[in-house]
């Protein structure tokens, strides 16, 4: 299922009903987010939602982040993020490692694979000591494969 409208391409219409003020934060967000229309946020939303309701599923194989925000001075917590990584060489695509100041790190890691799995990935990454922040971000597309030229 293609997550981005290309220009030209079809478009189906649908009336949605919303209480006055739901509409009133509706359009706050659409002009906050810059969105150009309310049918773009709509569009954006239920994109997300369906995206979610995959990763909920399990057997959908997506593409996705990890973005984890840390303690580097926790003792042996850099080494068993790198050894998660290398568990699951076949999902983890790359990842970039960002120093954010002498002790904070932020760590994004390119994941590809069955939604469960990249859940279990996250959660033992997410539940580590020293472990500030995590999250995953799925997206419902995949990476294309390498050409290699012959």
């Amino acid at each position: 299922m293609p997550t981005d409208k290309k220009p030209g391409s079809p478009v189906a219409r649908i009336s949605v009903s919303l209480p006055p003020a739901l509409l009133e934060e509706l359009d706050e967000m659409v002009a906050m987010r810059g969105f150009g229309s309310r049918s773009q946020a709509v569009s954006d939303m239920v994109n997300a939602t369906l995206v979610e309701h995959k990763r909920t599923l399990g057997n959908e194989v997506m593409v996705g982040t990890i973005t984890l925000h840390y303690d580097r001075s926790v003792r042996g917590l850099q080494r068993q993020l790198a050894d998660i990584q290398y568990e699951y060489i076949d999902e983890v695509i790359s990842s970039l490692h960002v120093q954010l100041s002498h002790e904070q790190v932020m760590e994004v890691i390119l994941v590809q694979g069955h939604a469960q799995a990249l859940q279990q990935i996250a959660n033992q990454m997410i539940t580590r000591r020293g472990v500030i922040t995590g999250q995953l971000r799925l997206l419902a597309a995949v990476i294309p494969p390498i050409q290699i030229p012959h």
